[in-house]
């Protein structure tokens, strides 16, 4: 009688269906507990409990992360101000403490797309335990602060704006800037400081934006999404925020349903980001401009 014995054996070895590694007992623990802290997240904000500023402020730090990511960073490590995961820190020559390695920020990274039965595309997510800086050994490092210049800044953020750029004297109710719907164009009230005049400008190219992106765009009512992005962005670029009252944006969210606040939140991640690249953009034509111009 023949043994088939090795049969067994070698669908062991290969991995083949019906084994599971522990890399992947711990992707599905980690997937189900991201998923989970994301609806709790967003049901407090739903309820009126969550903390829609300490969002923001989180988001302006990794404008780089989805906005249920940030909410995964909010849950977990609200603190965190840099993250990465064990490559990541090795590459910068640091490692991650050994009291810290069971503590890691759990994230959702998009991995490989699939088709559903209807003939749509799905999208898998992939598990990502990452670690905040404060949980190495470079925790004592201290951050280069990056300043640009206020005129520079400024070209920046009006660099390929959707609708032009026209100085007035004056403006209703002493408003900095306002998109005038009529000639289509953002009016910047002349004589402000350049901190002024980003905030005024930042929360209309906002504006614009989300209008251009949204159909149906309202702007008193969703107004807030805008007001959100122009914060995001005086925040990235280290523009005073003092005179922005976030008190309110709880208010607008409460009661909604939770798809529709991940939603809202992304609209604003996303039109944030939008402006920030182009600003990106410019700030780094400017410095390979004047790069060439000292290699003459």
């Amino acid at each position: 009688m023949n043994n088939f014995d090795d049969i067994f054996e070698s669908a062991a070895a290969s991995g083949q269906p019906g084994t599971r590694s522990r890399w992947q007992v711990r992707q599905q623990r980690n997937r189900e507990n991201a998923y989970a802290m994301i609806d709790a997240a967003l049901e407090e904000i739903s309820q009126g409990k969550g903390d829609v500023p300490g969002y923001l402020d989180i988001q302006s730090r990794f404008d780089r992360y989805s906005a249920r990511n940030v909410l995964l960073v909010q849950k977990q490590r609200p603190t965190a101000t840099r993250l990465g995961d064990k490559k990541y820190w090795r590459e910068q020559g640091v490692a991650v403490l050994r009291a810290e390695l069971r503590k890691p920020v759990i994230i959702l990274e998009a991995g490989r797309e699939y088709t559903r039965d209807d003939g749509s595309v799905g999208q898998y997510y992939n598990a990502k335990e990452v670690y905040d800086i404060s949980q190495t050994t470079g925790r004592d490092q201290v951050q280069p602060q990056v300043s640009v210049d206020g005129r520079l800044l400024l070209k920046a953020l009006i660099s390929r704006s959707p609708a032009p750029i026209q100085v007035v004297d004056t403006l209703p109710d002493g408003r900095g800037a306002v998109f005038n719907q009529e000639q289509g164009a953002i009016q910047v009230r002349r004589g402000m400081d350049a901190a002024n005049i980003f905030r005024s400008v930042s929360l209309e190219l906002c504006h614009v934006d989300l209008k251009l992106q949204t159909v149906g765009y309202s702007r008193s009512e969703d107004g807030y999404k805008a007001y959100c992005a122009s914060y995001l962005l005086c925040k990235k670029y280290g523009i005073d925020v003092r005179s922005y009252d976030l008190s309110g944006i709880q208010g607008v969210l409460a009661g909604k349903e939770l798809r529709e606040i991940a939603g809202e939140l992304s609209d604003i991640k996303e039109t944030a980001s939008a402006i920030s690249a182009r600003m990106s953009r410019a700030l780094e034509q400017n410095r390979q401009s004047k790069s060439k111009e000292q290699g003459r």
